[in-house]
């Protein structure tokens, strides 16, 4: 199967079935990806514009990793 192909059956579904398929598999495909810089280096624009269109700015996502840190941390 062809990315374009799994892209459109990803895009076919419902947004509750979108969420329910990043919420469990993107821990999963982060876990390689992320050992590469230049891969993240790339990733990085994408995830900002992700938090632009969502309302959400970087001291928002600064306090709720902060505050997502501290819960991990008990």
């Amino acid at each position: 199967m062809s990315i374009e192909n799994i892209k459109n059956e990803l895009l076919a579904l419902s947004k509750e079935e979108k969420q329910a398929f990043i919420l469990e598999t993107l821990p999963d495909l982060a876990k390689e990806v992320i050992k590469e810089p230049g891969f993240m280096m790339q990733l990085f624009p994408i995830m900002l514009g992700i938090l632009k269109e969502s309302g959400m700015d970087i001291q928002q996502l600064l306090q709720f990793a902060t505050m997502m840190g501290n819960q991990e941390q008990k």
